[in-house]
């Protein structure tokens, strides 16, 4: 598992297209027929740091969006690609020994294919670049609450990004941090690969 390239096919289903038809319908048995694949908010504790921190309200998560058994997530590295990646549902080993795995969340169903899930998530990658990672305003929990919206229209508990708030009073939070907060080790490991296969492919050593 790692880093999230997916296909370099165009994000088609975003409206409605001939789906408009079936949804203008009455019949909820339908609706209910259509929208059979959950969606799934892992949350992970930082879990050294919150057992000091829960006590008094305040809380550090990771969270990743679990469909058709793939868990996506992002997080942050100083190259200009994407920083979501995929890991296998819960595994934190993948994650790092920081991680621990808290709960899992049924924040809706959706009726996006398997397909449809992944060029949703080619596209995002676009916007949730490694470089554009930012404790409070592009985190994991946001990239986690953007794609549940597009997915099924729900917001992930506002609790998962305590974080982004807590960081707003404390401004400096971000160089504190851990660099395996914000970048997990499947991440790390794919970053490796990728800048190793652009160098091989690349006379000048750059990425592309």
């Amino acid at each position: 598992m790692g880093i999230f390239f997916g296909s370099t096919v165009a994000l088609n289903k975003v409206g409605c297209g001939r789906g408009c038809m079936v949804y203008a319908c009455d019949s909820e048995e339908l609706l209910t027929t259509m929208s059979q694949e959950p969606v799934i908010l892992n949350v992970y504790d930082m879990y050294w740091f919150n057992q000091y921190t829960t006590p008094v309200g305040l809380g550090v998560f990771h969270s990743g969006v679990e469909i058709y058994g793939q868990e996506y997530a992002y997080g942050g590295h100083p190259y200009p690609f994407t920083g979501v990646f995929n890991i296998n549902p819960r595994d934190c080993n993948e994650l790092g020994e920081q991680f621990r795995f808290k709960e899992s969340v049924v924040v809706g169903h959706t009726d996006f294919t398997e397909a449809d899930v992944k060029r949703i998530i080619y596209e995002l990658g676009k916007e949730y670049r490694g470089d554009r990672y930012h404790v409070m305003n592009k985190n994991c929990n946001n990239f986690s609450s953007d794609l549940v919206q597009i997915l099924c229209g729900q917001d992930i508990p506002s609790w998962v990004n305590r974080l982004a708030y807590f960081s707003t009073w404390v401004p400096f939070l971000q160089r504190c941090l851990p660099g395996e907060w914000l970048t997990p080790c499947v991440l790390q490991n794919s970053i490796s690969q990728q800048r190793q296969s652009s160098n091989n492919s690349s006379p000048s050593n750059s990425l592309s």
